[in-house]
């Protein structure tokens, strides 16, 4: 087993968890308030094992014990950890944005419209001040949404939008 890595929010929104299931350790997660664009993805005690914050150094110690008695496991673990973030690209991220955003537009209660002194951008103004690469991705990222589903996340709660 190549160990452990905790990952523990502090009083706001972390950017370290990618960093952590990225290194190959068994990574314990300390139950999140907040939610990254890939974490709903995640599987406990597939990609990483849940550590309660009832009770934070019996749950730690618990998780440990468990992974040094188990270490094929803990391995497994450490490893789908690591190959569910070596799975994502930027055209899942997209995939992401667009459906949530798509969705969010239901719940809206008004039709946008633009104010009298909105100019419109056509994309050939945007992409003349790019250089080759950031033309390539633009270009890129302008084409079309994914035809695959980007994951399966669950159902907008119909009482938010009564």
């Amino acid at each position: 087993m190549a160990g452990y890595k905790i990952y523990a929010e502090g009083f706001a929104w972390s950017v370290s968890l990618k960093y952590i299931l990225s290194c190959g350790a068994m990574t314990l997660i300390i139950s999140p308030q907040y939610e990254d664009f890939f974490s709903r993805g995640l599987i406990p005690k597939k990609n990483y094992w849940p550590v309660s914050p009832v009770d934070l150094c019996k749950s730690i110690k618990s998780a440990v014990d468990w992974g040094n008695s188990h270490p094929a496991e803990a391995q497994a673990i450490a490893k789908a950890g690591q190959d569910f973030m070596e799975s994502l690209s930027m055209d899942k991220v997209y995939d992401y944005m667009f459906h949530l955003i798509t969705e969010y537009s239901k719940l809206q209660m008004f039709k946008p419209v633009p104010p009298p002194s909105a100019l419109e951008v056509c994309p050939d103004s945007v992409l003349c001040f790019a250089d080759e690469k950031q033309r390539l991705f633009l270009e890129k990222s302008s084409t079309s949404p994914s035809l695959e589903p980007p994951c399966n996340l669950m159902s907008a709660d119909d009482s938010v939008r009564s």
